[in-house]
């Protein structure tokens, strides 16, 4: 985060996405503001802290496909059903830098299902293709991209010319 009004922004963000879930507006509904409240707390903090991971992770990255969005965090996924501008924490970790990789566009779903995953802890497979092996993150952007996704905030390094 680049200065205070990106930070302001985020918890802005974090904050009404917080309040406007189901329960706790349920909860105020029915009086119990303390509750909404500190729950709406907890659940600022602990997206605060996958942000913090997917600026942190070499292998962070958000993808979003046909079956919805989901933010990769090494051991961790965090996902929704809906389309990444429905997904504000996706959203906010893509405007922060974390690589986006829009699958939408490739029509060739076996192929696509055929890739190697992203290493969850850094380690890589030498025999790096078919299911079930891993890659790094540029690896999978330069194999997926060859499928036709969409790439935003490019992890490989820059090349001066």
């Amino acid at each position: 985060m680049k200065g205070i009004p990106m930070q302001t922004g985020v918890l802005r963000v974090l904050r009404a996405t917080a309040a406007s879930w189901w329960r706790h507006r349920e909860l105020r509904r029915t009086g119990e503001k303390d509750l909404a409240r500190q729950l709406e707390r907890t659940a600022v903090l602990r997206d605060l802290g996958y942000l913090k991971q997917a600026a942190s992770l070499p292998n962070a990255h958000v993808i979003c496909g046909d079956g919805g969005t989901f933010l990769h965090l090494g051991w961790t996924t965090v996902s929704t059903l809906a389309p990444i501008e429905r997904f504000p924490l996706a959203v906010l970790a893509v405007a922060r830098g974390t690589p986006f990789i829009d699958i939408r566009p490739i029509r060739d779903v076996i192929a696509f299902a055929n890739l190697p995953r992203v290493t969850r802890d850094g380690s890589l497979d030498p025999e790096h293709s078919g299911a079930g092996k891993c890659v790094s993150l540029t690896t999978y952007i330069d194999m997926v991209e060859g499928l036709g996704a969409r790439i935003a905030n490019d992890p490989h390094p820059r090349q001066s010319t």
